[in-house]
């Protein structure tokens, strides 16, 4: 017998990251932390792209981190040196991911339906990825207590 259960995400506690204009591209996502483990070190989480082109800061994972699109589709593109963009990539609803962390700093957004993609970050020393600039140069290391101590005090 197969039985399919809806994930209801209304009943989240949603966070909403918003650029501040400076750069090239938009920035806009929603996330929800479903749950932490500070001494494993590992965290799993939702992020809510809009179909309206925001993105998340570019980055670049730092741990190894599983990708699952649950809703919409998944766009991605690399930061290559020299300021030039890689191949642009389309993971759809359904699709899996795994990295051990990326050679390039990437760009994510929302397809045109938006998206709804669950991370769960596995770390060994704290760090899951780097901030980087347009040029690709990291501008900030977040880490597991950046998120959850943000989260625990609602920004």
């Amino acid at each position: 017998m197969t039985t399919t259960t809806a994930f209801d995400t209304s009943k989240l506690r949603w966070t909403v990251a918003d650029g501040d204009g400076t750069t090239s591209y938009r920035i806009h996502q929603e996330t929800s932390i479903l749950g932490y483990d500070r001494d494993a070190g590992t965290i799993d989480f939702l992020v809510r792209f809009d179909n309206c082109g925001g993105h998340c800061p570019a980055h670049r994972h730092i741990t190894t981190t599983s990708v699952l699109v649950l809703e919409g589709e998944q766009h991605l593109d690399d930061m290559l040196p020299g300021g030039e963009r890689g191949p642009h990539k389309v993971r759809k609803a359904g699709k899996y991911h795994l990295t051990t962390g990326d050679a390039f700093p990437h760009m994510e957004r929302g397809g045109p339906d938006g998206a709804l993609v669950f991370y769960s970050h596995h770390t060994t020393d704290g760090r899951l990825y780097e901030l980087v600039d347009e040029n690709g140069e990291v501008i900030h290391v977040v880490t597991l207590d950046d998120m959850v101590g943000n989260w625990e005090a609602g920004t």
